[in-house]
């Protein structure tokens, strides 16, 4: 009996021994430490579209391939055109770094996911693919706030214009809006990086979205999902407000007057870009957080092309349209049927 009791003694002794030596290894697993940089994540993709990765895939490369051809034009003409020196022109040459920026944070992997199945992200890849696509949203946010100012100042300001909006003004709110998207995001990082990540390595999304990404960890998210809603209401609140305040000001300014016309004509479209991006991404948002009844492809479809989208349309309608680059287009790319057209005149 004594015998029997030992043994059951060190069988007991020798299950809690494995119980914590099992402990002790989850606990020293490549997910639980948060700065396991060895690790990866698998991202799904566009849930329930797996069957569909030829036609996504195209689909996708056609608007990154038009988004970086209109993108880098713009910046192209920006740079090597002297006379495209006004605010307006630098804001619209900010715009189309942080489209370029924007897109190729998210496309080539999804690019690999469709046609490679190249699913797997490392650990600090996804979290700088993270911290520049959220970052590149503040940012285009207020850039288009900067434009909306620009306009409000350009039509019923006109006389001082150029003493409110001067270099040093321009690169001032240049610097405020990259300042604002690191006070924004520094902290979220922060906070993303710290939880441990120990219930699955499959991002159930396109890219490393805050969301999708957060939902893994197996301490508690809440903190930096509140964070995340309560700064993206904020900055996109204010900025909408604001510009939609502008764009009032500007209309109410040249109603009645001969340039009516063509300021509908210009707002109109301005104004249809701009919900073309702050409308899927507010949805985007809130979706993930309060929308049980949204299926996550429809979240992960409205989170890709309010990413993609507007930064294939935006060298389009706003700088496109403008003499002054269609101009510096034409001194680029024909020289001399340039030249003809300016002896012409």
């Amino acid at each position: 009996e004594g015998g029997r009791e030992l043994l059951s003694v060190l069988c007991v002794g020798a299950h809690l021994c494995t119980q914590k030596a099992r402990s002790s290894c989850m606990a020293s697993g490549p997910f639980s430490h948060p700065n396991s940089s060895s690790s990866s994540f698998i991202l799904v993709g566009v849930p329930t579209l797996e069957a569909f990765p030829i036609c996504l895939g195209i689909l996708f490369c056609s608007a990154y391939v038009l988004a970086l051809l209109g993108n880098s034009t713009v910046l192209l003409v920006t740079v090597l055109d002297r006379s495209l020196r006004d605010p307006m022109h630098c804001f619209l040459a900010m715009l189309a770094a942080i489209d370029v920026l924007m897109v190729t944070s998210i496309v080539p992997k999804l690019l690999g996911i469709f046609w490679f199945h190249s699913n797997r992200i490392g650990y600090t890849a996804c979290f700088v693919q993270m911290f520049f696509v959220h970052s590149t949203t503040s940012e285009e946010s207020g850039v288009l706030l900067a434009m909306a100012f620009d306009r409000y100042v350009a039509i019923c300001q006109p006389l001082r214009y150029r003493m409110i909006l001067n270099r040093q003004t321009v690169a001032r709110i240049c610097l405020a809006i990259v300042v604002r998207a690191l006070l924004f995001m520094v902290p979220l990082t922060g906070m993303v990086t710290n939880l441990p990540y120990c219930r699955s390595l499959v991002v159930p999304h396109s890219y490393c979205e805050h969301m999708a990404v957060t939902s893994l960890a197996c301490a508690d998210p809440n903190p930096s999902r509140l964070y995340s809603i309560s700064m993206s209401s904020l900055i996109v609140g204010m900025d909408t407000a604001f510009i939609a305040v502008s764009y009032l000001m500007i209309l109410k300014a040249v109603l009645g007057k001969e340039t009516c016309r063509r300021a509908f004509s210009t707002c109109g479209c301005h104004i249809c870009v701009m919900m073309l991006y702050y409308i899927p991404g507010l949805l985007s948002i809130y979706a993930q957080h309060f929308g049980q009844a949204v299926s996550v492809r429809a979240q992960v479809l409205l989170a890709d092309l309010y990413l993609t989208v507007p930064a294939m349309l935006n060298p389009i309608i706003y700088s496109m349209r403008t003499r002054q680059i269609q101009k510096a287009m034409l001194n680029l790319l024909l020289p001399r049927k340039a030249q003809a057209c300016h002896s012409t005149q």
